[in-house]
Formats: structure tokens, sequence, C-alpha cells
């Protein structure tokens, strides 16, 4: 078998003459080894994605009636609300009539016992979206304010807001949109051929600009829609953002890694590439020795190759100076 031997007296003889503090030719031509090792590890990939509003916690508040606007108390965009807050107080003349509808009614039945008729004026009320509250206020204070309040219904942030002041608006109009930010979506784009891969992934590390922390999900889903411009599908995690630290828009970076396996592995600098084929030169019988080998790798990370076939656990191979074995291996005629 071919094998590839270093000898010193390829060096210039000036390197002799260098003075005793400089390196000597040994050291000058001293060949770095590393052992193939097993690690247990797992796969990383690098997306990036941005941080989306979460479909289930937005909320839209459509009045089941029509009014005017009294006083509006959610009177900015993007105002936070704390869910029971009063966004807007209003009258509303089918509200109103409802309201006079439960009073009679109740005010009826002291009179006759018609227990039917009180449940029919209340769960109209019911039915217009008209605050238990209110609805408790009309048999407590036995009035009817002709005034009606709309409520927050969740926490969160105003990011739509349809009306002012004084203004009249119609059944089913869209008066505010509230978005809850407690937990939040981060959409990341993946190619077609990481999709396989990505459906093993598990573990998710999702960090911003904006703040030091690392969010860690393993909530995925992979739309099931391929773009076929970009050849990406669309992965949804889901994030806990109780502080409300994130806003939609914001830019993340997706570290995704799949379930740790062992793999043989060797570092970059002990690899090279000659001919669409990888070699790793390993350290042969006698001192000085070394042997170019065929072998099959693929990456790990940017550092480390994963190693298929051609070596096994505890060979030792060259780790640095492959361009000078490369060289020689040529010129001998090894490879």
């Amino acid at each position: 078998m071919k094998k590839l031997i270093l000898l010193a007296c390829i060096l210039p003889l000036a390197l002799f003459a260098q003075p005793k503090e400089k390196p000597t030719v040994e050291q000058l031509f001293s060949v770095q080894t590393v052992k193939v090792k097993k690690v247990k590890t797992a796969h990383s990939k690098e997306n990036y994605g941005f941080v989306t509003a979460d479909e289930a916690r937005t909320y839209d508040v459509s009045p089941r009636f029509g009014g005017f606007v009294e006083k509006l108390y959610a009177n900015k965009i993007y105002q936070y609300v704390k869910k029971g807050d009063p966004l807007v107080t209003l009258y509303s003349p089918e509200v109103y009539k409802a309201k006079e509808d439960y009073l009679n009614s109740y005010r009826y039945t002291k009179v006759r016992d018609n227990k039917g008729m009180l449940r029919s004026a209340k769960l109209k009320l019911e039915l217009l979206g008209v605050d238990k509250r209110e609805i408790a206020a009309v048999l407590k204070n036995k009035k009817v304010s002709s005034n009606t309040t709309i409520y927050a219904p969740v926490s969160g942030y105003i990011f739509t807001k349809n009306i002012v002041d004084g203004a009249a608006f119609n059944a089913k109009n869209k008066l505010f949109k509230v978005v809850n930010l407690d937990e939040v979506w981060v959409e990341t784009k993946i190619f077609e051929d990481d999709v396989k891969w990505i459906k093993n992934a598990d573990d998710f590390r999702v960090s911003f600009k904006t703040t030091g922390k690392v969010y860690t999900t393993h909530n995925k889903l992979l739309y099931p829609r391929l773009d076929p411009k970009e050849a990406t599908l669309t992965m949804r995690l889901r994030l806990n953002n109780a502080d409300n630290t994130l806003f939609p828009g914001m830019y993340a970076t997706v570290i995704s890694k799949d379930k740790a396996r062992e793999y043989l592995t060797l570092p970059q600098s002990a690899v090279i590439l000659k001919d669409g084929k990888y070699y790793a030169f390993m350290v042969g019988e006698y001192e000085g020795e070394y042997e170019p080998i065929e072998i099959s790798v693929k990456p790990l990370n940017n550092q480390t190759y994963i190693v298929l076939n051609g070596l096994k656990v505890g060979d030792e191979v060259v780790n640095n100076a492959l361009f000078m074995m490369d060289s020689d291996a040529q010129i001998n005629g090894l490879y």
C-alpha cells in the first residue's frame, strides 16, 4: 500500500541557520493529529422569521345592535386595555326598549305569576350582548338607564378603532379589534429540502435583537401549503409572551434542533475534498508516515463532519497542514 512519509530534508537549508530562539525545523514541521470520536449531539439549522399575533387571541368588538356614541374610553389606537375595562358608552334605542320590557315584565310578574315572560325579556338582553352587570342593575335599581356600556372582552391592545365620539353605527359594525399578546406566533420559511428534517426537530430556540432573552418552545405547526415561487413552507412556533415584550413584525432568529443521536465525528480541518471525494490522512505505523483514506462524510455543523464510513472510533488522522499533505500525496502519486 502506498504511504506518505514527511521528510524534514525538503525544507530549505536556511531554516537550520535560524537563531536558537526561533522555532526548530521539527517544530515548524510538526503535524497535529486528532482521533475520530463518538459524540451525542443534535443537528441544528438557522432560519429567520417574524412575530405575528395569535389569531385565537384576536377579538372583534361588533355590537348586535345599532346606536350612537356617548363617551369613548378606548380613544387611541394601540391603547392597552384590561379585560372588563369600559371601551365605549352609547345610546341604543333597541337596547333601551329591551331594558324597559325586562323591567315591565318584572313588575307584571309581581301581579301575575308569569316567569316565562320575565325569562324571555332577560334572554333578549343577553342575546343583544348587554353586560350581565347592566342587566342585573335594571331589577336592582328598578329603573332603566338610557345608556349602555361595552367592555373589553380580553386584556390586550386596540389594534383597530373604527369610531369616534358622537359617531353613529349599525349592528354588526366592527368598532374595535383587541389583540391579546400574552402568547404570540413566530413564522419562519422552511425550504422544501428541509421539510423532512424539520418534522423531526423538537427543540426551537428563538432570539430577537430587541431582547437578550432566548425563548424555548416545542410547539410547532407546519402549514400544509407550499409557496411555488420560493419553494418554501411556513413553520409556526408558539411563544409565551406574558411580559408583552414581543410585538407583531419583530424579526426573529430561529435555531432548530432535532433529537440528539450518536455520531462519529471529525473537525472540518481534518477532511479534504478532492475531485468530489473526501479524504483524511490517517497516521501510519511509523512516525511521520500518513496514509490518505477515502471517507464518506456529511456536515454536522459549521465546524464538524459526521463520518459515515471509512474510519472508526479511535482512528488517528491529521488535523492540520492538509494542503501540504495533499501536495506531497500528489507528487508521490498516492491519489
